[in-house]
């Protein structure tokens, strides 16, 4: 039996377009959009894929104008503002939505590319473990974080937005890279247990509260820590050359975008054993 990957490559006849074919503030659950569902589907078998329209279960072919057949690349467009979980546990493949999208993009998602032409909704990439999330507008809150009430959030992966992003970014992170090239909202990186959250614009209050280990990095204005975070000194790092160079080598960010050589080191939350670290630029460069 061919696998998944290989009938996409062998089936990939240009990709395949779904149009929202009405405007509606009601929320849809479409999380059987993505790659992995359609690499081996005809248009006729894409349509008969389920969803549900607030608490009614249809299917996508009630929704979306479909056009093309078997492809692991996936153009979504149309009012998708009420449109969840795109992408939603996808592992291969791309998907590209033109235009602003719901909640849950790309959770739980393990591999492939996503990219959405406008703003997302809360919870982006939420539970990630891999592959490439790039969002050319803003975000809501909980970008790559942990469900309300769960402990381990984003595990792996590069989530990259734009434009500004919401409260807790990168909250319960295990691994991973969230960068946001706006401002976010208060603490970024909260209750981290590993990775990094870049943060191009205003970080917000409360930077790493709770964290046990990662990096939370202040390119622009930055508050002052909490009190449980313990000022070590002002350097250059040495890794931040090396995330820097892999962002714009991918094409991610450009030259000028999250510059910065010397940062100011504040280790926490030593209320959580202090192996944490918030990195925020010096105003002397």
């Amino acid at each position: 039996m061919m696998c998944i990957a290989c009938a996409a490559a062998a089936m990939d006849r240009g990709g395949v377009t779904l149009t929202r074919k009405e405007s509606s503030p009601i929320p849809v659950e479409a999380d059987s959009i993505c790659p992995d569902r359609f690499a081996t589907l005809g248009p006729a078998d894409i349509g008969r894929l389920p969803a549900f329209y607030g608490r009614r279960q249809v299917t996508l072919g009630d929704l979306f104008e479909i056009d093309g057949a078997g492809a692991s690349h996936i153009t979504v467009t149309g009012d998708l503002t009420a449109v969840k979980k795109i992408g939603y546990g996808m592992t291969m493949g791309r998907v590209t939505v033109h235009g602003t999208v719901g909640p849950h993009t790309g959770a739980f998602m393990t591999g492939g590319e996503l990219v959405v032409e406008g703003d997302a909704g809360d919870w982006l990439g939420a539970y990630m473990a891999g592959g490439r999330i790039v969002v050319e507008g803003g975000a809501g809150h909980f970008v790559g974080a942990a469900y309300s009430g769960d402990t381990k959030g984003m595990r792996g992966g590069t989530i990259l937005v734009k434009g500004s992003a919401g409260r807790e970014a990168g909250a319960h992170m295990r691994r991973g890279l969230v960068v946001v090239l706006g401002d976010v909202g208060e603490f970024a990186g909260a209750k981290m247990l590993a990775g990094s959250v870049f943060v191009g614009g205003r970080l917000g209050r409360r930077p790493g509260a709770g964290m046990k280990r990662g990096t939370v990095v202040g390119f622009g204005e930055a508050p002052d820590p909490l009190p449980t975070f313990r000022y070590t000194c002002t350097y250059r790092p040495v890794f931040m050359r090396y995330y820097l160079r892999h962002l714009r080598e991918s094409g991610l960010v450009g030259d000028g975008e999250l510059d910065g050589a010397l940062f100011r080191r504040y280790i926490g939350d030593l209320t959580n054993g202090g192996r944490g670290e918030v990195l925020v630029r010096a105003e002397s460069q």
